[in-house]
């Protein structure tokens, strides 16, 4: 058992502002490509990740950077680190 308080690396993902929920809250749209597991056609997929946004800048349309973490609503377990420069 480890006595001092290690933690683990934390998950980070890059997508699209696609709504903008509320106060401080996001939904970010992350697309990925991936193969096809019968057929090895390249197919684009995307999974959208509800995040909190604390300095509530991130508008729709803004490609940012999230980061997994603990809980803080039903839905939210991301957060978002950083807006991207366009």
């Amino acid at each position: 058992m480890a006595t001092e308080n290690t933690r683990g690396a934390r998950k980070v993902r890059k997508g699209k502002v696609v709504s903008k929920m509320g106060i401080k809250s996001v939904v970010v749209e992350v697309t990925y490509r991936e193969q096809h597991p019968i057929y090895g056609k390249v197919v684009v997929r995307s999974k959208k990740y509800h995040a909190h946004d604390e300095a509530d800048t991130a508008k729709v349309g803004d490609v940012v950077t999230i980061m997994e973490t603990r809980p803080l609503s039903a839905t939210k377990r991301w957060r978002v680190v950083t807006p991207e420069a366009k």
